[in-house]
């Protein structure tokens, strides 16, 4: 039974017993910092059992516990707010129970399976800082509710079919000649995304042509000329530039609809879905250059997968799917063949599910994925981790899966999260313009040397440990900085910032963790064998900052089971921050092998070595590691 457990009890005793109250639930706050106390209690929905003043109440509470539960040494009361002082003797007792010990806990063999799905990329070009995000985010959470007591299974869907991928493969048909990762000296993803880019260039090349031949009246056939004359008109008695330019956009859609490189891709597509031995060959020659330039990245990333799903196998699935649908009513058929769900009774629109030439969209793909998974696996909850501009589509995902009468559908949730921006704005990977995330990567690392240097930090390190404290400390700053803040939120990605010995950050928790490890070094080469030893209470009497860092160790569980609930990593980020800050005052304001009397020297460096843990814990839940040297 846990402490707060323990005084929720007594204290609805003691409701009962002062005035007769039959409260069933009562909890405790963290005492504000300018007060004394380290729980406290709101006494203002009592008062109207109590009928008394909010202090004299508290007070009368106050007493009732005090001489009822052996951990409380005293109390104060601030108007209607009770303040209770936890006995030393209390947080010696679970620092024995805790001492020198893992935090983290393996899920028992019983625990509920949940399925966690994040990177989603697509193999037409590699990863970016927006999947930077992504991935950090989707492993730390993996991790988080695999301490919280779940079984998680990391999931990575693979975007590896559709008319974007059919793109790449057009453009390296077109401008390639026969280049491969070996003849270009390319990663095989940094490879096809370069086609990427250049079919979009030769796709806007194309379209402006064609707008410039209709503008001198010259069309392909009548339909084009009549929808080209409506938007003119429209444009031309537009009044306001958000009109003018939204007309401007669906001119520039009509034109790259109709251009031959974009009708080649769409053909392109058709035989891939068709089986077309050639363009399947292709497919899978590009497509293995991507896995390749992937798997590379992962690794330097610090991240992986259980299982991995691809949709070139899934989307025949949700097709089946489809077609149960319509047999059931569920979905409906347009005049043109495509197929089609009517949302508009939910507040949302009808939603295509195939296109009239029977080929799938993405909606498509993700019904069957979500299908197969449900088949394999009896999970409790399937998260999927995918940026909030995706959120209407998941809406519409979970509702026709529910509507198609699949129950395991209640059990399916969109851990939504803020883009990440640039100084300059957001990314357009068809423009070519977006933050590498290998480049990101090699960056942090060389910024972590760069940094390390000037600070002296790596002086007494050979080589090989140099190349991997900066990796390290690299690395461990970029993930620390993106999953610092609430996944909800946008987030402005600033690398300077970042990289900061001090301050909110990776190298600061790292390097109090590693302040840790070297003093303990130098108490064992002076005979200090704290870890052989039993930590000895009776005799210690706590400073407040000992005491600060107790309840504050006594928190990880807490602070694991909120970051578990909410799926935010944040909270794990600023705890093991907020944990490192005061170690760090601590240290600076306390002597620790200096110390006269043994027990305290033992208790101290048991103390520091408690907190090591809990650091390197906390860290990996982020998956960030921490070095023991610096």
């Amino acid at each position: 039974m846990t402490l707060e457990h323990t005084l929720s009890q007594k204290t609805i005793e003691a409701l009962q017993s002062l005035y007769s109250a039959g409260i069933e639930k009562v909890s405790f706050e963290k005492t504000n910092p300018d007060f004394e106390g380290d729980l406290t209690l709101v006494v203002f929905p009592f008062l109207k059992a109590s009928k008394k003043k909010p202090e004299d109440t508290a007070t009368e509470i106050g007493n009732y516990l005090k001489s009822n539960v052996a951990e409380i040494a005293s109390f104060n009361v601030v108007k209607g707010f009770l303040n209770l002082v936890i006995a030393d003797a209390y947080w010696l007792n679970y620092f024995k129970s805790i001492n020198g010990r893992s935090f983290i806990k393996p899920a028992p063999e019983n625990a509920p399976v949940v399925m966690v799905e994040y990177s989603s990329p697509n193999t037409n070009k590699p990863l970016h800082l927006g999947h930077v995000r992504n991935n950090l985010l989707g492993f730390s959470v993996s991790e988080i509710l695999k301490a919280s007591g779940s079984k998680v299974i990391k999931t990575n869907i693979v975007n590896d079919r559709g008319i974007h991928i059919c793109k790449s493969m057009l453009a390296w048909q077109l401008f390639g000649n026969g280049e491969t990762p070996a003849s270009g000296g390319m990663k095989g993803d940094h490879l096809v995304g370069k086609y990427y880019v250049l079919f979009d260039k030769q796709y806007n090349a194309e379209a402006n042509e064609l707008l410039e031949k209709w503008s001198q009246g010259t069309f392909e056939n009548e339909e084009l000329q009549l929808k080209y004359i409506a938007i003119s008109t429209k444009l031309e008695s537009a009044k306001d530039d958000e009109a003018k330019a939204k007309l401007k956009a669906e001119l520039k859609d009509l034109a790259k609809a109709n251009t031959p490189v974009f009708k080649a891709a769409q053909e392109m597509l058709r035989k891939w879905e068709a089986g077309d031995k050639e363009v399947r060959a292709l497919w899978e020659t590009m497509n293995g250059w991507v896995y390749e330039g992937f798997a590379q990245s992962y690794k330097m990333l610090g991240v992986d997968f259980d299982k991995i799903y691809y949709e070139s196998n899934t989307y025949i699935l949700g097709k089946n799917i489809i077609e149960d649908g319509l047999a059931k009513g569920v979905l409906k058929r347009r005049p043109d063949n495509s197929v089609y769900a009517d949302l508009t009774a939910d507040g949302l629109d009808e939603k295509t599910l195939l296109r009239s030439d029977g080929t799938s969209v993405y909606m498509t793909q993700d019904l069957g994925t979500a299908l197969e998974r449900a088949k394999e696996v009896n999970f409790e909850k399937h998260i999927y981790t995918v940026g909030n501009e995706q959120d209407y589509h998941f809406k519409v995902l979970f509702l026709i899966l529910k509507k198609l009468g699949y129950k395991w559908a209640d059990g399916l949730y969109h851990l939504s999260y803020g883009m990440v921006e640039l100084p300059d704005g957001k990314m357009k990977s068809r423009e070519g313009t977006v933050v590498d995330a290998d480049e990101l990567m090699e960056e942090m690392i060389a910024t972590a040397k760069k940094t390390a240097e000037e600070l002296g930090k790596a002086q007494d390190l050979d080589t090989a440990d140099k190349e991997h404290l900066y990796k390290t400390v690299g690395l461990g700053a970029l993930k620390y900085f993106m999953l610092k803040v609430d996944p909800k939120k946008k987030m402005l990605f600033n690398p300077a910032e970042s990289i900061d010995f001090n301050g909110n950050t990776a190298p600061f928790i790292q390097f109090n963790y590693v302040r840790i490890r070297a003093l303990l070094r130098k108490a064992k080469e002076g005979l200090h064998n704290f870890e052989d030893v039993e930590v000895f209470t009776h005799n210690i009497h706590l400073l407040p900052k000992e005491k600060e860092l107790l309840v504050k160790l006594h928190s990880f569980d807490a602070v694991l089971k909120q970051a578990a609930a909410e799926l935010n990593p944040s909270l794990i980020a600023n705890y093991v921050y907020d944990l490192a800050k005061e170690y760090s005052q601590y240290y600076h304001e306390t002597n620790i092998l200096k110390e006269s009397e043994k027990d305290l020297i033992m208790f101290r460096l048991q103390l520091s070595n408690t907190i090591g843990i809990a650091i390197k814990c906390g860290m990996g839940l982020l998956g960030i590691e921490v070095p023991e040297r610096m």
